[in-house]
C-alpha cells in the first residue's frame, strides 16, 4: 500500500512540475522514505534533480513546487527541508486508506506481480540422508522455506526442492553400518561386532538394525568371518596420521565390497531400507516445522538417465577437461576457482562435483530462469566451481544465486550443546 501512496504523491509532484516547468513533465519522480521520522512520512528530491537543468536554486525551486502542489486529502502538510528536499506529512485519511486496504486484501495484502510468473527453483536443506537433521539444517530450512514463500508472494512461479544425495560412498557406509549392527543382533547372545571407527556410530543406526531384524528375522544374516575375510587390518586407535586415516578408509571400503558380494542383490534392499528410513525421519522433522518440499530430487536419477556421463563428455568436447594421473580434471581455475577439480577419478568413478554439475544442468533443462541454493557457510568455496561449470556448459552463470546460512550454536546452562 505504501507503493500506492508513493504513486499518488508522485502524481501530485508531476502536476506541480507541469505548472513550474512544462518541458520537464516526463522527468522520473522518486518518492522515498526519509531516514528520520521528523522529516515526514515521504520525501522527494525533484528540485535537486532539476536545479541544474532549470538553472535555479534548488531550495527556491522546491518552494515553488510546493506552492503549486494540488490539494490532496492524503497530505497534512508539505515543507521544504535542507538543500531542497520536499517532505510530505500524511493526513489521518492516508493512514485510514492503508488500513482499509489491509482489511480488504486480507492475506493477499502486499502481494505483487514483480516476478512476472517466471520460474524459480529454491533448493535448500539437501542434507545427506546419513543421519538425523541438526540445528544447522533447521536454520537453513527456515530460511529457504521463507525465501521460497516470499518469492511466490512476489509473483514468481516457485518450486522448492530437496536434493537427495542417495548415490555414492556415504550411503554405502550407512548401509554397511546398519548391517553390521544387524549382524550383531543375530550373533551369539548379542555378541558385539568389531565396528569400524569411521562407520556411522549413532543410536539411530542400532534402531534401523532392530527394525530390519524385526521385519526380516535372519534373512540377511551372514557369517562375520566371511565379511572380514581379506580386509586390511586397522591401525592403532590412537594413531591420527594420514597413513592411519588411509588404512581405516581402505578397511571400510573392503568391508563394503565384501558385504556387496555376500548379500548379492539383497545389498540393494539394505541400501534402500536405510535410505527410506532416513528420508522418512528427515521428512517428518521438516513437516513438524511446517516445511514442505514440492520435489525430492534423487541424485541416483542423474546416473540412471546417463546425464552425469553426458555432462562430463560435453565439458570434454568443449575443451574444459584434461587428463592427469589417470583422472579427468575440470579447468576450474579458468573460471576464477582457486584450483582445478576432478570430475572422474582414475578408477572411472565420477566425483560428487560431477553429479552436482549434472544436477545444475538438469535444473536449467527443466526451464527454471532463476536458481537459488541455500547452503551452509562452510560451502562458500564451492560457489566459484559450480558457476564456472555452468559457464563452461554455455549457461549464463548469473542464473545461480547462493545464500549462505551461518551455523547456529546453542547453549544450555552455559554449556555448548550443538550446532
Amino acid at each position: 500500500m505504501s507503493s500506492d501512496l508513493k504513486s499518488q504523491l508522485a502524481e501530485l509532484m508531476r502536476a506541480a512540475l507541469l505548472s513550474v516547468a512544462p518541458g520537464e513533465g516526463t522527468t522520473e519522480i522518486h518518492i522515498e522514505r526519509p531516514k528520520q521520522a521528523s522529516h515526514g512520512d515521504f520525501s522527494c528530491n525533484l528540485a535537486l534533480q532539476l536545479a541544474r537543468s532549470l538553472k535555479r536554486n534548488p531550495r527556491q525551486l522546491a518552494q515553488l513546487l510546493v506552492s503549486e502542489l494540488p490539494y490532496s486529502s492524503l497530505v497534512d502538510r508539505s515543507e521544504v527541508a535542507g538543500a531542497g528536499f520536499i517532505n510530505f506529512h500524511l493526513a489521518p485519511a492516508a493512514r485510514r486508506q492503508v488500513l482499509r486496504g489491509i482489511l480488504q486484501q486480507g492475506a493477499s495484502f502486499g502481494r505483487s506481480t514483480s516476478g512476472g510468473g517466471r520460474k524459480a527453483l529454491v533448493e535448500f536443506v539437501s542434507a545427506n540422508p546419513t543421519g538425523p537433521l541438526h540445528v544447522g539444517h533447521g536454520r537453513g530450512a527456515a530460511y529457504g522455506d521463507s525465501l521460497a514463500k516470499l518469492l511466490a508472494f512476489a509473483g514468481w512461479s516457485v518450486t522448492s526442492e530437496y536434493y537427495v544425495n542417495d548415490a555414492g560412498r556415504q550411503m554405502d557406509i550407512l548401509a554397511l553400518s546398519t548391517w553390521l549392527r544387524y549382524l550383531e543382533l543375530g550373533g551369539p547372545a548379542g555378541a558385539p561386532v568389531s565396528f569400524p571407527p569411521n562407520a556411522y556410530q549413532g543410536e539411530y543406526v542400532r534402531d534401523m538394525a532392530r527394525q530390519m531384524r524385526a521385519a526380516h528375522g535372519a534373512r540377511y544374516q551372514r557369517p562375520l568371518s566371511q565379511l572380514t575375510a581379506g580386509t586390511p587390518g586397522l591401525p592403532d586407535a590412537l594413531r591420527t596420521d594420514a597413513d592411519a586415516a588411509r588404512q581405516r578408509e581402505s578397511h571400510l571400503d573392503a568391508l563394503i565390497a565384501n558385504a556387496r558380494m555376500l548379500l548379492g542383490e539383497e545389498w540393494k534392499y539394505v541400501h534402500d531400507f536405510v535410505l527410506t528410513e532416513q528420508l522418512a525421519d528427515c521428512r517428518s522433522d521438516l513437516e513438524e516445522t511446517g516445511v514442505h518440499f514440492d520435489v525430492w530430487f534423487s541424485e541416483q536419477s542423474l546416473f540412471a538417465t546417463g546425464l552425469v556421463a553426458r555432462c562430463v563428455e560435453r565439458l570434454a568436447k568443449a575443451g574444459h577437461l584434461y587428463l592427469q594421473d589417470g583422472a579427468r580434471w575440470f579447468r576450474s581455475t579458468a573460471f576464477g576457482d582457486e584450483k582445478d577439480r576432478v570430475v572422474q577419478r582414475d578408477n572411472g568413478l565420477y566425483t560428487y562435483f560431477a553429479s552436482d554439475i549434472a544436477y545444475h544442468l538438469n535444473k536449467c533443462e527443466r526451464g527454471f530462469e532463476r536458481l537459488i541454493n541455500v547452503w551452509g557457510a562452510d560451502h562458500h568455496g564451492y560457489i566459484p566451481r559450480v558457476r564456472g561449470a555452468l559457464s563452461a556448459l554455455g549457461i549464463d552463470a548469473s542464473i545461480l544465486a547462493v545464500a549462505l546460512v551461518q551455523f547456529a550454536v546453542l547453549y544450555r546452562s552455559g554449556w555448548k550443546c550443538g550446532r
